[in-house]
């Protein structure tokens, strides 16, 4: 705020003397995230926070558009595909390099690919490559061959890709940071630690890294660096939401994705929120009997006061659907009411009355939020019905992944945003071989429909992807909560190639800093 006392003398500053504005002001974007666990590894990545940084260091055969994120030319300088429909071929650039020069070729990309998918790895987003003729049989070990794979080189600048089916969504596909090159050298390598180098080939390249800031550099050998304004990227990873806050207020701090106290945000005009390609939900662990029986998980899903758990008082976005609604898309429903008769009546039916051989119930959730309230509710709701005894365990973040993937329980959530704009994005974690599945659901119907939609296109493909999805959800492995907006703090005034979108993916690449309009008074430095 500008005390009305100093006004004049601002103003005959103005008038009559040089402002000098710093030129490293304009060319550094300073944002801020709460702390978070990261890694530069594309084949092991997991985090949205992971997904936003990568689109300054790594860049695929395609890209997004900051705007629509729809599939655009990246290393790949056009592609074309076959008369039969599943042939593509993906033509490269010339001048697509690494930060120190090295060029990207063909080879690079199906090495890494094949890395992806190889069994050992177990990469969390493999099954992306599914599509890919003889991925899904590589991946699983049923071959071990890589020239099974439908991944040829024809020239360094030439990679011919050979699908399952004709794919309409594979240029989507292909816009996952996980599909991205890997440098040889850290191809071999595979553990990256602190002195590891990234060689990587995006617009911006690691200057330096550590648990509370990252630095990235243009790359200058980067083929489109004429387009990129930005000289520098300051990434704060921090708690302190207090200090963040009052950062971003006085100008310090250009855009926070998180670790800041909306509240305290002085501009109201700097937040925006928008709708985002995100699900909250509750997922079962099919891993072990008797929660492997659908009947078994509906029951006690029956048991929920879902309309006290989904209500508006709490939830922005309720919903009793997976997948975000999508044009065409056809809106699957999971269970929305508290039936409580017909939840005992299938766990009798399962040899479980009054939920009697069930064993202990353990419901794990992260600490913070509004988890609390939801898994108190269920927890009274299981054992007002049923004659067991709940346990509610809170885990702080991130260490809350780790316990989900690596101890029993009955249920625990998770928010998912997809990682492109399809339905697929939420299905394909479910399939039984998908690295994403921690909760062990497994059902060959289900697998099976998400087979065929891979070789279907249009309207017809959503109608088999929305069966699958009311397959689900009718068998409660997933239980849907909310959908989930974005919110985030910008600088509107003074940040410009930054765009809302449905999945909260901002690429670095285009954002740059507005050119005001300077009166001829005031001068910038050089």
């Amino acid at each position: 705020m500008i005390s009305k006392g100093l006004f004049p003398v601002l103003a005959f500053l103005l008038l009559f003397s040089t402002v000098v504005i710093p030129a490293e002001e304009r060319t550094t974007l300073t944002t801020a995230y709460a702390s978070t666990e990261y890694q530069w590894d594309i084949i092991h990545s997991y985090s949205s926070f992971e997904a936003q940084l990568y689109t300054a260091v790594y860049e695929g055969l395609v890209t997004y558009h900051p705007f629509s994120l729809q599939p655009i030319s990246g290393v790949a300088r056009f592609w074309e595909v076959m008369p039969d429909g599943k042939t593509w071929r993906f033509y490269l650039r010339e001048n697509a390099r690494y930060w120190n020069g090295d060029r990207v070729t063909a080879a690079h990309f199906r090495d890494a690919w094949l890395t992806l998918l190889d069994p050992e790895e177990k990469a969390e987003y493999s099954s992306l490559l599914d599509v890919v003729r003889g991925a899904l049989d590589y991946r699983t070990g049923k071959t071990t061959d890589p020239e099974t794979v439908g991944l040829r080189v024809l020239s360094d600048t030439l990679l011919e890709v050979e699908l399952e089916e004709p794919a309409d969504h594979f240029l989507k596909i292909l816009c996952h940071h996980s599909l991205a090159p890997i440098h040889p050298k850290l191809l071999k390598q595979r553990q990256w630690n602190s002195k590891t180098a990234i060689l990587s080939n995006g617009p911006f390249y690691v200057l330096s890294w550590s648990d509370e800031e990252i630095i990235l550099g243009k790359n200058l050998l980067y083929w489109d660096a004429s387009s990129v304004e930005l000289e520098k990227i300051r990434i704060m990873l921090t708690d302190d939401y207090e200090e963040t806050t009052a950062r971003f207020n006085s100008g310090e701090i250009h855009w926070c994705a998180g670790g800041i106290d909306w509240g305290a945000v002085e501009n109201p005009n700097n937040l925006l929120l928008n709708p985002m390609f995100a699900t909250s939900y509750l997922f079962f662990s099919c891993l072990s009997p008797p929660f492997d029986r659908a009947d078994v998980r509906r029951g006690l899903a029956l048991l929920i006061p879902w309309e006290e758990i989904r209500s508006e008082d709490y939830m922005l976005l309720p919903t009793a659907g997976l997948v975000p609604s999508i044009p065409g898309y056809p809106e699957a429903q999971g269970i929305e009411a508290q039936n409580v008769n017909e939840g005992l009546a299938l766990l009798n039916a399962q040899g479980f009355p009054k939920g009697q051989g069930l064993g202990d119930l353990i419901i794990r959730v992260p600490e913070g939020g509004d988890m609390e309230r939801i898994s108190t509710l269920i927890k009274d709701a299981w054992e007002t019905s049923l004659d067991i005894t709940v346990a509610v365990e809170y885990h702080s973040y991130p260490s809350y992944f780790d316990v989900i993937e690596t101890r029993p329980y009955t249920l625990a959530t998770i928010t998912w945003i997809g990682d492109f704009a399809d339905p697929l994005t939420f299905l394909q974690m479910w399939t039984g071989t998908s690295n994403l599945n921690d909760s062990g659901y497994r059902n060959e119907n289900y697998d099976t429909l998400l087979k065929e939609s891979m070789g279907q296109t249009g309207e017809k493909r959503y109608e088999t992807l929305g069966v699958a999805e009311a397959l689900l959800l009718s068998e409660a492995a997933v239980l849907p909560l909310s959908h989930y907006p974005a919110l985030n703090a910008l600088e509107v005034s003074l940040v410009d190639g930054w765009y809302p979108n449905p999945l909260d993916i901002h690429p670095f690449k285009y954002i740059r800093f507005n050119k005001p309009e300077i009166p001829p008074s005031v001068v910038m430095s050089r």
